[in-house]
């Protein structure tokens, strides 16, 4: 992910970075969801049932811990269909692992709402669009006030922070400025946006996902909001996920704004590093398959199989070695890429998706188009 509010911020105030200490795990604790969305990768339904038992994921949140995971996400499916997603909470910060909740927010209430503030250190709860939007791509009519509800309690509390999650496609794109109107009137502390990534119905949706010249004009709308923010002083974070040529294009804007800070912000975009799957980030999925990313279409192991230490670190496999070579080795107009060593060439799952090959450039990728 692509934290320019906070670089923007950090290397204009000449404050430190914020780096990331250890790895990222994005746990699908579940495939059970009580939603049916569009762009759903791991194709969630109310009808599934759970793998994964208590004991065995506690059993390896310890091992997590000891190969350098510092974060663990709770994903789904819905996380808080699982009736113990509260101990797994409890054990993550017990050993010292940051707990991040995404969600729905249609499980939120009253009755849970302090013990789910109490639990987790961030919640990201899923907003796609206007109420109507939203709930067609969420396939639920009244989903949208249901989650705002539940931002709004959550935030209430003014303990955890909550943010909103928005996926930009076709059927959302013109609700992108919906989404930050949505944060300023409910004084909402952050934005996430991610791009699709072709994966379970993200994939069988493909026709959905923007066309590049789409891309380029939401990239510099987001852009323009972290730079109205910034200079307003108005305290709203806006990340972007699965698109990590955002950096380029937020990186060539900031040198023609700030360019006595132009050495010092690619210094920090190179030791960011860009696409971070099987490096700083990886995923179990509902049946215990550990992937580089939660899209990726290779599988480097299983926790109900091996250990997941010899997995990660002590045996990784020839695919995860190749994916920690940084900048990557890759084809396409990525090989002769100037920027290559920044966004490390994006999402290996698209490149696979439409190319067939994992090595190949990510489809995605706009950079050129912006002029």
């Amino acid at each position: 992910m692509f934290r320019l509010s906070n670089l923007l911020n950090s290397v204009i105030e000449e404050k430190e970075p914020r780096v990331l200490d250890g790895a990222i795990a994005i746990w699908n604790f579940t495939n059970r969801c009580n939603l049916s969305c569009l762009h759903c990768y791991s194709k969630a339904e109310l009808n599934s049932i759970d793998t994964l038992s208590t004991q065995k994921i506690m059993d390896t949140l310890p091992k997590l811990k000891a190969n350098g995971i510092r974060f663990l996400i709770f994903s789904g499916g819905e996380p808080l269909t699982r009736h113990d997603i509260y101990d797994i909470a409890r054990g993550c910060r017990e050993l010292g692992i940051i707990t991040y909740l995404s969600t729905n927010g249609l499980y939120v209430k009253k009755s849970n709402a302090q013990k789910i503030l109490d639990s987790f250190n961030y919640i990201g709860i899923s907003i796609d669009g206007s109420p109507k939007v939203h709930d067609a791509f969420r396939g639920l009519k009244g989903s949208f006030e249901a989650s705002m509800r539940a931002v709004d309690l959550l935030n209430s509390y003014n303990q955890t922070k909550v943010g909103i999650r928005f996926t930009i496609t076709k059927d959302t794109y013109n609700d992108l400025a919906f989404i930050f109107e949505l944060a300023e009137s409910h004084n909402i502390p952050k934005i996430y946006i991610s791009h699709l990534v072709y994966s379970g119905r993200g994939l069988d949706n493909l026709e959905m996902d923007l066309t590049k010249e789409q891309r380029v004009i939401a990239v510099n709308y987001i852009i323009d909001k972290a730079f109205e923010y910034h200079n307003s002083k108005r305290d709203i974070e806006i990340v972007t996920g699965n698109m990590e040529m955002d950096s380029i294009l937020f990186y060539n804007r900031f040198t023609d704004n700030y360019p006595q800070y132009a050495n010092e912000m690619k210094k920090r975009l190179i030791s960011w590093g860009g696409n971070s799957a099987g490096r700083k980030l990886l995923n179990i999925n509902a049946e215990g398959d550990v992937k580089p990313d939660p899209f990726f279409p290779a599988i480097i192991g299983n926790i109900f199989r091996e250990d997941f230490s010899d997995i990660w670190t002590n045996r990784p496999i020839e695919l995860l070695e190749k994916l920690r070579v940084h900048p990557r080795e890759l084809g396409g107009k990525c090989k002769e890429c100037e920027y290559l060593e920044i966004c490390n060439g994006g999402s290996r799952s698209r490149a696979y998706a439409i190319y067939g090959d994992i090595w190949a450039e990510d489809p995605s990728c706009y950079l050129g188009e912006e002029r």
